[in-house]
């Protein structure tokens, strides 16, 4: 009947089979309101089921309105359910066939190989037994209490930042920061500064909400800060510890500067450290947190530290802005889950995190000594470094050249991926002559390889 046909070795039961069949039927007006529905010893004849599997299913209908029951008469399809507008055709999908790259230069990507996974399965396995019932409850938007602790020493020992951990906010990573804190730290009608290049993530997260946005000018130093004199801006975002791509590190004078500007306009800063853990010359980059708390909001990710699907990171709010965090998460997610945060508390205090940083930095300097002697090797003099002091990537100056599209037709047939600058500028046009390379999670042999493929095309 209707051309209803059950499958008996479903994992869905025959009830709710028969349910779905008839509400499709009814909604496409296949069975028009005011028809009368068999009797259920009929229509479990004329489909070989029990009595009982169409009873089942009509009670379904009539609870959830499609049919109506009178005594002594038929059960009859309820008025106003066919829609009989047509569904537009969905175009085919087109399948998605992932590039097949030998030589992988993107960026941001650490060697997941080397991650302590024993150390991590029992974090985990102990977080699960330890922790509290309450803490399996909603907790608020804030986060793991021990976790913010946790961090607040982690950033003394590491960045020698003095943070309250009642200052800490707990994350989806960094993306999720910047998202949240674009609506808090708005104007109307004062743009937003970044620089030029930049992340494209900070970029859609402005613009997306319809937020203007302004662009600060990057040399071998990071932001010139002199753009922002005379403009009116709701807040400054910038890489100060290794500009995001370039690499640069911005000096003190152009801090101080940034600072003087912030306080004297009234906005806050932005500040992205999201790479700085692995450093291979000189002493650690001091923070621009450190020089006003309280004109500087600081984001950091364990995304590039320990592994991406972790999906958690950190903010370090002044006082005046918490209360609209607090209540822009509680209304977007409400917390993040919280066996990874307790698990990352024991990573942490167990100084876990500090062995794996001092061991990958060690692993990471040798592959970044591989891909620097594979350059000079390669091209010689023809290429200057940009950003060689720390994180995961190197920009590439290659005096002269302009890589567009035919660069990266060559690269993708030669089974090779190194991103042009120029793909995360906006307005400038000074950056086409270099290329990044990120080489965290590649063995030295695909580094010395690859190199020599870029030769070969260039």
């Amino acid at each position: 009947m209707w051309g209803i046909e059950l499958r008996k070795n479903d994992d869905v039961p025959l009830s709710r089979q028969l349910f779905l069949a008839l509400t499709g039927r009814i909604m496409d007006g296949q069975i028009a309101q005011g028809d009368a529905l068999p009797s259920t010893r009929e229509l479990a004849v004329d489909l070989g089921v029990s009595r009982n599997t169409v009873c089942e299913a009509y009670t379904m209908l009539w609870t959830e309105g499609f049919i109506v029951n009178h005594p002594g008469a038929a059960s009859r399809v309820a008025d106003g359910l066919a829609v009989t507008a047509l569904r537009p055709e969905r175009p085919a999908a087109q399948e998605r066939v992932p590039v097949p790259y030998r030589y992988d230069f993107k960026t941001g990507q650490p060697d997941l190989a080397l991650f302590p996974w024993a150390a991590w399965a029992l974090d985990i396995r102990e977080a699960a037994a330890r922790l509290p019932s309450g803490q399996l409850s909603y907790t608020g938007a804030k986060g793991y209490p021990p976790l913010c602790g946790e961090i607040a020493r982690w950033l003394l020992r590491s960045r020698g930042m003095a943070v309250d951990p009642a200052d800490v906010f707990i994350t989806s990573g960094a993306t999720q920061a910047l998202y949240l804190l674009v609506d808090i730290l708005h104007r109307g009608g004062r743009a937003f500064a970044l620089e030029d290049p930049s992340h494209p993530g900070i970029r859609t997260a402005i613009l997306d909400k319809g937020y203007e946005v302004c662009w600060m000018p990057v040399d071998r130093h990071g932001a010139d800060i002199s753009f922002l004199k005379g403009r009116d801006i709701s807040a400054v975002y910038v890489t100060p510890s290794h500009q995001f791509p370039l690499g640069g590190i911005l000096p003190a004078g152009r801090r101080a500067e940034l600072i003087r500007l912030a306080r004297e306009h009234d906005f806050y800063l932005i500040e992205d450290d999201y790479d700085s853990e692995f450093r291979y010359t000189g002493a650690p980059v001091s923070p621009l947190y450190s020089m006003d708390p309280s004109r500087v909001v600081y984001v950091g990710t364990f995304s590039k530290t320990l592994f991406p699907a972790l999906r958690l990171g950190f903010a370090v709010l002044p006082r005046p802005l918490q209360a609209a965090w607090e209540h822009s998460r509680q209304y977007m997610d409400v917390q993040n889950p919280i066996l990874e945060q307790a698990a990352l508390t024991e990573f942490l205090r167990k100084r876990q995190m500090d062995r794996h940083i001092r061991r990958m930095s060690a692993v990471y300097g040798e592959k970044r000594a591989a891909l620097l002697a594979s350059v000079e090797q390669e091209f010689s003099q023809a290429v200057d470094v940009w950003g060689d002091a720390s994180g995961l990537h190197v920009a590439l100056q290659f005096p002269g050249r302009a890589f567009g599209p035919e660069f990266k037709r060559a690269c993708r047939e030669a089974g090779l991926r190194i991103q042009p600058v120029s793909g995360y500028c906006v307005e400038t046009a000074a950056h086409t002559d270099k290329l990044l390379a990120g080489y965290g999670h590649l063995g030295v042999e695909e580094i010395v390889e690859g190199v020599k493929v870029l030769r070969g095309i260039l």
